[in-house]
Formats: structure tokens, C-alpha cells, sequence
């Protein structure tokens, strides 16, 4: 039995996929979280095989999350199901840990796929982000820059984003104000901007972020 978690802030979107897997005979749902805390926080005591997590959450996003497990619990594996399409995200995830990436609006038969195939320890790539690795090896796509970001680069950019004060992230993350402001300069190099507001249009445009 496949023990799954559904990780998504609108309660609409886990009874569609709570009851999508439950025509599945090998899958169990180990418990539902509508944030990032309290997937974390579940995760604590609760036997779980696959963590389906969303990227847009209140409080800590689906790029915290998955950097806290990868450091906690690295035997559980982590699919991405999001409504940001691939071009956005899913290298840059994928990089960073994921098992797997999805958009929300796949077909069941390949939601199960994917499921089947992460809990097996193999990682499920979608056609469309099959073609981008594709495209970036052949040279007939270049890299976009924030998928050169670490993990916790990429935790930052978005939060900086997203309005969010150099403080408010150090206190988020439980770090120093001084490393946060470390990591900041380093993704404004990497991105080649000069600024916070630079940074939100950077998003913006790469469909990182919504308006």
C-alpha cells in the first residue's frame, strides 16, 4: 500500500484528489494539509510514501516544504502537483529534489503513473518537461537563470517577490538577517537585476508568481 499526502491550501482541490486516488486499491490516503506548516508538522508522526505537494501555499510555500524534507525525512518522495505549467518550475524543482512534477490539470491515469512510478524511487517526468530537458541538452532551449538558483536561493527570490522584507524572510526561515541579505545579493547576480522590484518583474514574467 502506497500511504499518500495531499498538500493543497483549497479544500475543493483535496477532496477531488482524495477521492481520484481512493479508485486506486493500492493507495492510501496518510492525511490531508492545506499549508506547509501542517504538512510539516504531520510529517512528524504520520507513515507517509508520497507527499503531493502544491507550490502556492500560505506561510510556507511548496519550495520551503520540500527543502525541509529533503532534509528530514529523505526517504519520502515528493510530487509536485501544480498549477503553474512546466516551463515555470518543474527543472527548476526537479533539480532541487522533486521526484516528480505535475500540473493540476492531468488526466487520472497519468496522476496514478506518476504516483506509482515515485514510490518506487524512480522519478516521473512528464512529456512537456521530458521535451524542456530535452530542448536545454540538445542547446535548442537556454536555461532560464532561476533555475540556476540552490533551493534556498530559490526560497528567498520568491519570498523578495513576493514583498516580502529582508527581516520578515531572516524570521520565516530562522535565520540571520545578515545571511538572508548573503543570499539576496547572490540571487540578484545570478538573475542580473539590481533591485526587489527588479526581482517581482523577473517572476512575473517567468510566471513564478500570480498578480
Amino acid at each position: 500500500m502506497i500511504q499518500v499526502a495531499i498538500v493543497d491550501d483549497h479544500q475543493i482541490v483535496r477532496t477531488g484528489f482524495r477521492e481520484l486516488l481512493s479508485e486506486d486499491s493500492k493507495i492510501s490516503i496518510a492525511f490531508e494539509a492545506a499549508s506547509g506548516d501542517e504538512a510539516l508538522d504531520k510529517l512528524r508522526t504520520a507513515q507517509c510514501d508520497v507527499l503531493l505537494l502544491d507550490i502556492s501555499l500560505p506561510g510556507k510555500s511548496g519550495v520551503d516544504v520540500l527543502r525541509t524534507v529533503r532534509q528530514r525525512h529523505p526517504d519520502i518522495k515528493v510530487l509536485i502537483l501544480s498549477g503553474f505549467p512546466e516551463e515555470s518550475y518543474a527543472l527548476a524543482m526537479i533539480r532541487n529534489g522533486a521526484n516528480g512534477y505535475l500540473c493540476k490539470d492531468c488526466d487520472r491515469e497519468e496522476l496514478l503513473r506518476a504516483i506509482h512510478m515515485v514510490s518506487t524511487g524512480r522519478r516521473y517526468v512528464s512529456p512537456r518537461t521530458a521535451e524542456l530537458l530535452a530542448d536545454e541538452m540538445s542547446g535548442e532551449r537556454s536555461g532560464v537563470l532561476h533555475e540556476t538558483l540552490s533551493d534556498r536561493e530559490l526560497q528567498v527570490f520568491l519570498r523578495l517577490a513576493r514583498g516580502e522584507s529582508v527581516s520578515d524572510i531572516a524570521a520565516q526561515l530562522h535565520l540571520s538577517v545578515k545571511t538572508i541579505s548573503t543570499y539576496r545579493s547572490r540571487v540578484t547576480e545570478k538573475l542580473n537585476v539590481a533591485s526587489n522590484a527588479e526581482l517581482a518583474t523577473y517572476a512575473l514574467r517567468h510566471g513564478l508568481i500570480t498578480e
